[in-house]
């Protein structure tokens, strides 16, 4: 008896090791990922393009024919979406994708990044900044009650070329201030390719006053029916005018006439930004991590 019980149980353990999903069951990787959507927009967006980015995605069975666990890969960062699992066998084909594949970040819910990183640690994988997020919704009109008016003239709409420069000093100062992690050097050139996906793939917002653009605000991410928020900067000249806050309203108001829910995440260490989402009616949902290498 005790035999056939401990023949159950390593049958069970095998039933649950890793597995990369092949490409015609891509279906239940997207059911389940769109069953958690709201925690994991970027790892949905990622998926959806996942044959341009040539990524990766490993699922965990459990113990049947469903999925409940999804690691994926894209663009030299891991995506972990195990909502919440304590207790994930480890994924020993790690030790080999990793010696192939160099790994720049993990992002994800904050406790299945810390189990992400755990595994990665003993792949000699140690981290060089971890930074701690709330993660935020919006599914109905902003508010607008107790935002600042904003200063006269103030204009927004949709970017033009002849913005690109000034674009630029705005995006490489946002990604210097809020993106790139610590002992990292910032690479202008890099920055700027990056503005020019930005301006040709998401939807984009210029703050203008005095025919200077002073504000910028862009979506990052799209999904199945949600679309993600970033890349919000003000010039430290313009700040504590409420251009933010009216400049991310606006565009709150805009996409969620397209019938998508929004989604975007915060540094919790950044209390200006987290009471600005919070007047305009954005909720916490859930603690998000960017753990980076």
């Amino acid at each position: 008896m005790f035999m056939r019980q401990r023949k159950g149980l390593e049958l069970n353990e095998a039933k649950r090791r890793w597995r990369k999903i092949p490409t015609g069951e891509y279906h239940k990787a997207e059911s389940y990922l769109g069953a958690r959507e709201k925690f994991c927009v970027t790892a949905c967006s990622r998926f959806l393009r996942l044959k341009e980015n040539r990524g990766h995605v490993w699922y965990l069975p459990d113990g049947g024919n469903e999925i409940s666990a999804i690691l994926l890969h894209s663009r030299r960062s891991l995506f972990p979406v195990f909502c919440g699992q304590k207790h994930i066998p480890h994924p020993r084909f790690l030790s080999r994708f990793l010696g192939k594949v160099s790994i720049h970040a993990i992002q994800g819910l904050k406790e299945d990044a810390e189990l992400l990183e755990s595994l990665m640690t003993e792949q000699g994988y140690f981290a060089s900044e971890r930074i701690d997020y709330e993660l935020m919704s919006l599914e109905v009109e902003p508010k607008n009650k107790t935002l600042k008016p904003g200063p006269p003239g103030l204009v927004f709409r949709p970017p033009r070329q002849e913005d690109e420069e000034e674009l630029f000093a705005l995006q490489s100062a946002y990604e210097q201030e809020e993106v790139l992690p610590k002992n990292s050097t910032f690479n202008p050139a890099a920055s700027r390719l990056n503005l020019r996906h930005i301006l040709s793939r998401e939807s984009v917002l210029v703050a203008e006053l005095d025919g200077r653009a002073v504000g910028k605000i862009n979506t990052n991410a799209e999904s199945f029916t949600r679309t993600q928020i970033g890349g919000v900067y003000v010039h430290p000249d313009y700040r504590c005018q409420g251009i933010g806050a009216k400049m991310a309203m606006a565009f709150a108001h805009d996409l969620l006439k397209r019938g998508k829910a929004l989604t975007l995440f915060v540094k919790n260490r950044n209390l200006a930004a987290l009471k600005v989402y919070r007047n305009i009616g954005f909720n916490f949902i859930a603690d998000y991590r960017i753990t980076y290498y």
